[in-house]
């Protein structure tokens, strides 16, 4: 009776072991288990997003310059697809291959990403008209249904670099936005799109629907007390000028190079152009976005896509001796009235001579910039670098280096873009690692080139036209931007409203702009002229080892309470009075006046028409 009994306690105690661990296999499964939970859930609550309309762009005149346009999202739900549905047709419809249709409906169904019952991403960037067709036969075929989105719009052909494009996200993006993006969202990926697309993109909007076993849609969920709205983008105005912008688009056409424009009293940017440049709607989300986006890639001598205005760095040439030019007075170096002789060029040693040109005699630093004298800006570079010891040109150049960035340069602007280069500012401890063969050191003689604005010197063209907006204010500026307002009335960033001064005394200022008020009058830019304009500017020709040399020009204007600053880099273009200093001119002109006086209409027809490279083909106009 005992063993009988003993087998009885058995038996119940292993119903009870085998009980209890179904129990903690199923609690395991339903509360512990994200993934059996998750899964559950996909089939019981569908959750539908609704995507908000993306922020418009408009510029600072009040026109829109981008905008929202509808495009089509097909979805599937693989379980309530029709095995025998009529595919020829359905892919005929949307113009598509049999390839294409078998490959985005056969998804990896023991991943956790897809699910039978729960609808996923067929197709997507179906245009309206395509979607047209479509609609009209939706009915036919059980499993899928069209969501409409939104891509980008882009009424002119103008400002492709500074407006950036959209394109999907990637699973880095995915996995790191903390459930924002999802497979198949649109994101910023270049210019403002991207510097501004936590304001652009808005909040998803999430309407949770319950449906029986089938997947079949049966109500809202909870009376929609989980539901949520989409909240739309933010709008935001602009500091571009589209009509200049535009007029900047023709100035630049069939040249390779960079323009920026700032107004020197806010920092707003009026204009920005990468030369060449090309249609923004050539990389709108639709069904020709391959094909552009390919176009703009394998097109390796214009590099349409590269943006030379804030990434290519270029040796400044002259436009760099009126900087040099308030370094050295304000750390006594160098006076306003201090003359000097020139013998056509300044010779460092033996037969090495940094050659100048013919000019009249040099009186003081203001005629100094009007002829543009190298030997006079050679010999300036070197009492700098010298005023320590002629041993220790390395303190010298520290110091220049010091109130160099006060003026932006060998550091990023902080502008609000999506890549900005810093250019390069060399320093002694690059000459040191340069030099460092040399056992007696390196010698002011040796990098003398820098006072010119050649040698290892490099800026970008933004720095270059923030530099004349620091002369045009007399030694403050403010970080160049795009942001003029957000039409919600949202202030901007503070860094944008912040003014950065230099340490430079005012008084130093003058005999500067002075100077660059004759190079326009009576100098190396007479074509700059422009009759009751008061044009103050510097020409600048960069030597290039690889070709020919690059025309540049910076300059701003009204001389007294300035309203434009500029700069101009064209590659390859020869002397800075060629084309940078008359396109330079001629935007000024276009801003400051609205048209262009008759008598130099020839002198904008040339620009207009110039080809300095017949390899380039201007992609904003082709056809």
């Amino acid at each position: 009776m005992r063993s009988l009994a003993d087998r009885k306690y058995g038996f119940i105690y292993a119903i009870i072991l085998v009980a209890l661990v179904l129990i903690f296999r199923a609690a395991q499964l339903q509360l512990f288990s994200g993934e059996y939970r998750e899964q559950a859930q996909k089939t019981t609550l569908e959750k539908k997003l609704i995507y908000p309309s993306r922020g418009l762009i408009i510029d600072r005149n009040g026109k829109t310059m981008v905008y929202n346009k509808p495009i089509y999202v097909i979805y599937a739900t693989y379980r309530k697809i029709d095995p025998k549905m009529d595919t020829t047709f359905f892919c005929s419809l949307l113009n598509i291959s049999k390839e294409t249709f078998i490959t985005n409906l056969n998804k990896d169904w023991k991943s956790q990403q897809f699910h039978k019952s729960i609808p996923f991403v067929f197709l997507n960037k179906v245009s309206p008209e395509q979607f047209a067709f479509f609609q009209e036969h939706m009915y036919k075929f059980p499993g899928f249904y069209a969501e409409e989105r939104s891509i980008r719009g882009y009424p002119h052909h103008n400002a492709s670099h500074a407006l950036g494009y959209l394109g999907e996200v990637d699973k880095n993006i995915v996995d790191n936005s903390d459930g924002k993006y999802i497979s198949g969202d649109f994101i910023g990926k270049t210019g403002l799109e991207i510097a501004y697309e936590q304001e652009l993109s808005g909040i998803k909007g999430i309407n949770y629907i319950l449906k029986d076993n089938l997947g079949r849609k049966v109500g809202s969920y909870d009376n929609g007390r989980l539901d949520s709205m989409a909240l739309p983008g933010e709008d935001i105005q602009i500091s571009l000028d589209l009509d200049l912008q535009a007029y900047a688009d023709s100035l630049m056409m069939n040249k390779k190079g960079g323009l920026v424009a700032i107004e020197p009293s806010t920092g707003q940017i009026l204009a920005m152009v990468s030369a060449p440049t090309y249609d923004p709607n050539m990389l709108s989300l639709d069904e020709n976005r391959n094909f552009g986006m390919q176009r703009l890639l394998l097109d390796t001598i214009n590099r349409p896509l590269n943006n030379r205005a804030v990434t290519n760095r270029y040796p400044p040439g002259s436009i760099f001796k009126p900087i040099l030019s308030l370094i050295a007075m304000q750390k006594g170096v160098a006076w306003p009235g201090k003359g000097g002789v020139c013998h056509g060029g300044y010779r460092l040693s033996g037969s090495k001579v940094i050659k100048c040109h013919h000019h009249a005699a040099i009186t003081g630093i203001s005629s100094a910039i009007q002829y543009s004298c190298n030997t006079y800006f050679c010999g300036m570079m070197r009492d700098l670098l010298d005023m320590y010891s002629y041993k220790k040109p390395g303190i010298g150049l520290d110091t220049i280096v010091s109130h160099l960035r006060d003026f932006g340069l060998g550091s990023k602007l902080g502008l609000d873009f999506s890549y900005e280069n810093k250019g390069f500012i060399p320093t002694s401890e690059f000459y040191d690692h340069v030099y460092r063969r040399e056992v007696t050191g390196w010698r002011s003689a040796w990098i003398i080139s820098l006072g010119i604005g050649q040698g290892e010197m490099q800026l970008t063209t933004v720095q270059m036209a923030n530099l004349a907006a620091i002369l045009a204010n007399r030694g403050y500026f403010y970080t160049p931007h795009f942001i003029r307002k957000y039409i919600s009335g949202k202030p901007i960033p503070e860094e944008f409203t912040t003014k950065r001064r230099v340490r430079i005394d005012s008084k130093y200022f003058e005999p500067v702009i002075d100077g660059l008020e004759q190079v326009v009058l009576a100098g190396t830019a007479r074509v700059a002229n422009v009759e009751g304009l008061e044009i103050c500017g510097k020409t600048g020709t960069s030597q290039n080892s690889h070709g020919k040399d690059h025309s540049v020009f910076f300059g701003f204007a009204p001389k007294t309470n300035p309203k434009i600053a500029i700069a101009v880099f064209i590659e390859n273009a020869g002397w800075g009075g060629d084309w940078a200093a008359p396109i330079s001119s001629l935007m000024i002109e276009k801003y400051l006046n609205k048209n262009i006086a008759p008598s130099r209409k020839y002198l904008e027809d040339k620009m207009f028409k110039g080809l300095i490279n017949p390899l380039l083909f201007d992609l904003a106009t082709a056809e």
